[in-house]
């Protein structure tokens, strides 16, 4: 497989002969004011531009579209624009509608799992922060690919650390799992991965790849690649956390 870090959660996965777009968040930098009640209200977003080595045409180009939820630095209105309205679309089975009112005719909720030709994607749950913030985020999901070609690959989406996620790892045995870090959080707490949170994830899949992505590029964004780099090699936990950088493309 290959997985080409684009910016936030956005991703150009390879996998099992197939050319998936996740979590599309195409907007120019700046563009969309802060989130409200998160630190750094003067920053708008995205905080970067998209990397100037993404060939827009290439990720436009894919045989489906993974969307994990609908808050907007995942699907934004830039996506909505640029992809075509027959793309094939996967999505939770709460979102669907909502896709399908802007216009995409061919948007499948995945309940459990599906097979897609060769493929079976599987959907997992997770939480998107604790307590009354956690309920305000609402149902999020990530999502785990089979394929005789390559490893499960499974991509948490926008969670914490918590028993879904470990549960997820024990059924689908992932030898490769992408997360959500930046310690992304209103001023209640964190909604996605802290740099603790990596490296218990890390624990959980022992001998398996973590790829940290969904970093530096959001106003609430708080955890840096340097500090998180930094904090595993305090831990000793940098042999299989690997930190993506925009544009950068991964096999595995």
């Amino acid at each position: 497989m290959k997985i080409l870090q684009i910016r936030n959660a956005t991703l150009l996965v390879h996998y099992g002969g197939k050319k998936i777009l996740v979590d599309p968040f195409l907007a120019n930098k700046g563009v969309f004011p802060a989130f409200p009640h998160t630190p750094n209200q003067d920053v708008n977003n995205p905080t970067v531009d998209l990397p100037p080595s993404i060939d827009l045409n290439e990720i436009l180009n894919v045989d489906a579209v993974i969307i994990t939820h609908l808050h907007p630095d995942h699907f934004d209105s830039k996506a909505k624009e640029l992809l075509r309205k027959d793309i094939l679309i996967f999505a939770q089975p709460g979102d669907v509608e909502a896709i399908r009112e802007d216009g995409f005719t061919n948007v499948q909720g995945v309940p459990d799992s599906l097979m897609w030709e060769e493929l079976t994607i599987s959907r997992t749950s997770g939480r998107h922060g604790v307590g009354e913030i956690g309920a305000l985020m609402g149902e999020v999901s990530g999502f785990v690919f089979h394929s005789n070609l390559d490893k499960p690959l499974y991509m948490a989406g926008d969670t914490i650390w918590c028993e879904e996620v470990s549960q997820a790892i024990e059924r689908y045995q992932p030898g490769v799992m992408v997360v959500n870090g930046g310690a992304a959080q209103f001023l209640e707490g964190p909604i996605t991965m802290t740099k603790e949170d990596i490296v218990e994830t890390s624990k959980v899949m022992g001998s398996g790849l973590v790829l940290v992505s969904h970093m530096e590029a959001l106003n609430h964004c708080l955890l840096s690649r340097e500090e998180l780099s930094n904090y595993l090699l305090k831990m000793e936990m940098n042999k299989n956390i690997f930190i993506l950088e925009d544009g950068e493309m991964v096999v595995a």
